[in-house]
């Protein structure tokens, strides 16, 4: 799953996002690009769950297709 973060804009905010996601799903794994300000998102949580945990951490997340 790939999403679009507006707001990531450092290295804290991609940790931030990360233990986020992680509050969901334990396994889950992120990898995150500063420069376009997405994610790509490994987990087992639907993508509603994880745009909820991301908008509550302040993160609002908005899902795009994987290239």
């Amino acid at each position: 799953m790939r999403f679009h973060i507006a707001n990531m804009a450092c290295g804290g905010c991609a940790q931030s996002v990360t233990k986020a996601i992680q509050s969901v799903d334990s396994a889950a794994t992120v990898e995150a690009s500063q420069e376009t300000r997405t994610i790509d998102v490994t987990s087992n949580a639907s993508v509603g769950e994880l745009i909820a945990v991301l908008k509550e951490a302040g993160y609002p997340a908005k899902p795009v297709a994987a290239a």
